[in-house]
């Protein structure tokens, strides 16, 4: 997930109608950039060993764009879904158009 310039890896938990996400098991590519969220540095490798944020909310609006793994994204699920929706709209606006 990308907010303005900064990368946040983690386990998607949910997301509200406002595009809010939830975090769970989060990891910030740029330690340096963001010391705070991290509890403990190895210092020979400087690379972080526990972070002290495990879960976070992200305010949908400063989102620019989220990353999904394609394998675990059920292609076939979401197609399914949208021909639902998209012949459920065909019908409503079938029925409503001999009314007006």
């Amino acid at each position: 997930m990308i907010c303005g310039r900064d990368s946040i890896h983690g386990t998607l938990h949910s997301v509200d109608q406002y595009h809010n996400f939830r975090l769970t098991d989060i990891s910030v590519t740029d330690t340096e950039k963001h010391p705070y969220m991290v509890d403990s540095i190895n210092l020979i490798t400087k690379s972080p060993l526990q972070l002290s944020v495990r879960n976070c909310f992200i305010r949908g609006s400063i989102v620019r764009y989220v990353q999904l793994p394609a394998d675990d994204c059920d292609v076939y699920e979401l197609q399914n879904a949208s021909r639902k929706e998209a012949t459920m709209n065909k019908q409503q606006q079938q029925q409503q158009a001999p009314q007006q």
